[in-house]
């Protein structure tokens, strides 16, 4: 049969694919994970990580950033950072940090965790803690408190001219502290405003860096320029436009400010959600490289190190979400709708709020014929749904059963449907644990990973979500 779903996509992609295989029992795999038996074990909806995938992703990284630095003979040090906010959990955290690696914050609670990952000794003192975002006195107070504690590499990215006060006041520090400034960047040209809300504007810097920093050197030391774009780092001239004014930006201080060194290029390495993906790490890290140290040629100054902060790219890839199909609904003559066994609102909250694509197979039936369906959610919302994939705006699945008589144990089994690389900023968004919309519980959640022999082990990390616990936060239980 040329119309199984099997044969669709061998003739749409290059099939197998790195971290996507189906067994010869017909049967998705992720990243070697055999996904039937981990339904087997622990039902549907179950939220599946797996570990190892961290490691992978920022070794990779690390090495193309040293392949670009061997290339271009570069003279600076590359510095990878996890963004906490991405997934802030213990277990991915803590298996980040056993890959040499420093943190980035975003929020006052982010010092706090901080202090426990230095307690359990996953970092020491001379971890690089890179300090971001808007900030309130709890955030403030607390990055003092660490720069006080003896922490030497914590980095308070400047968001606005005032923050600088707060330090002032607050650290006593025998030896200088480092400073960052971020700076803001012009939004892209079809979002609502012209420049981020973040960071302080490029054509104030210079005298801001006079008037505030300059002289205090004994006190504070302006060690960094910071950028990030929503967009991501794309090969356009959106992104190039914008990399190059902070570039250019770090000559201009570098000549009057000896102390700064480093330039943070921020997150934005995109991740794979769709088996169409094409996207040359390489190719943009050997020019984000090569422009750098072009332009420091150029004006005479010495090479920055650079420092990312990769959260989606760190952790994106390691997380699915699997549902079982539940129910076939033929609505009218041209949609067929799939139901899950949970929703999209409530798990993959990005794919209702921002629209965005996850990859998307089937675990099993792949020799089944395929049909045009839309998959739904069973809350009581509308837009509740998922109807159409990065590559095409349309989603394709099995058909829930085959005229085959001789697949009769095939037809009993339920369709199961799998979202992959939704391990970055889902749970953070849903609220982990919480309320949710029309109650409906969140799944089970497994953590897969090696043991000291390489052996690949699942335990689990949350059950799925009762009505008690919900009933307790509801103010019903006491």
């Amino acid at each position: 049969m040329n119309n199984t779903y099997t044969s669709l996509v061998n003739q749409t992609f290059h099939f197998p694919q790195e971290g996507f295989d189906v067994s010869d029992e017909g049967y998705l795999e992720f990243n070697g994970v055999d996904i039937k038996k981990l339904i087997d074990k622990h039902g549907t909806p179950l939220k599946l990580t797996y570990l190892p995938k961290i490691g992978m992703q920022i070794n990779k990284a690390k090495n193309m950033f040293a392949n670009a630095f061997k290339k271009h003979k570069y003279e600076g040090e590359y510095f990878y950072c996890y963004c906490t906010k991405s997934s802030h959990f213990s277990f991915i955290v803590e298996e980040a940090l056993k890959h040499n690696i420093h943190l980035e914050t975003s929020y006052a609670y982010d010092i706090e965790i901080v202090n426990r990952l230095y307690q359990r000794r996953k970092i020491n003192k001379e971890t690089f803690i890179i300090c971001n975002g808007y900030k309130q006195k709890q955030y403030t107070s607390r990055i003092a408190k660490l720069i006080n504690s003896g922490f030497k590499n914590v980095v308070p990215i400047l968001d606005n001219k005032e923050e600088l006060q707060a330090y002032k006041r607050s650290v006593r520090s025998s030896t200088p502290f480092s400073l960052g400034i971020r700076v803001a960047a012009e939004e892209e040209p079809n979002f609502p405003f012209y420049t981020s809300r973040l960071g302080i504007r490029a054509k104030d810097i210079l005298e801001f860096y006079v008037d505030e920093i300059e002289g205090n050197e004994h006190k504070f030391q302006l060690k960094m320029l910071h950028i990030f774009l929503n967009k991501g780092i794309k090969d356009d001239i959106y992104y190039w436009s914008e990399l190059n004014k902070i570039i250019n930006l770090y000559c201009q201080l570098k000549k009057i400010c000896p102390e700064l060194d480093s330039i943070n290029i921020g997150g934005g390495f995109p991740i794979k959600h769709s088996l169409g993906f094409e996207y040359d790490y390489q190719f943009m890290i050997n020019e984000i490289v090569g422009n750098i140290k072009k332009a420091c040629k150029k004006s005479k100054v010495p090479m920055p190190n650079i420092y990312t902060e990769f959260g989606s790219f760190t952790v994106g890839e390691s997380m699915a979400h699997i549902y079982s199909v539940i129910g076939e609904k033929i609505q009218n003559d041209r949609e067929c709708w799939y139901m899950i066994d949970s929703s999209f609102i409530t798990t993959l909250p990005d794919t209702w709020g921002i629209g965005e694509k996850f990859l998307m197979l089937p675990v099993n039936k792949w020799d089944n014929e395929y049909q045009r369906v839309v998959l739904g959610g069973i809350t009581c919302d509308s837009h509740d749904y998922y109807d159409s994939e990065e590559h095409i705006n349309e989603v394709f699945l099995p058909k829930l059963t085959t005229v085959d008589k001789k697949e009769v144990e095939s037809n009993k089994e339920p369709l199961y449907v799998g979202f992959f690389h939704t391990g970055a900023y889902q749970d953070q968004i849903s609220g982990y644990g919480g309320i949710k919309h029309c109650l409906i519980p969140s799944p089970k959640h497994v953590i897969v990973e090696l043991d000291k022999t390489g052996k690949m082990i699942d335990w689990v990390y949350a059950k799925e979500q009762t009505a008690q616990s919900m009933l307790k936060i509801l103010g019903y239980l006491r």
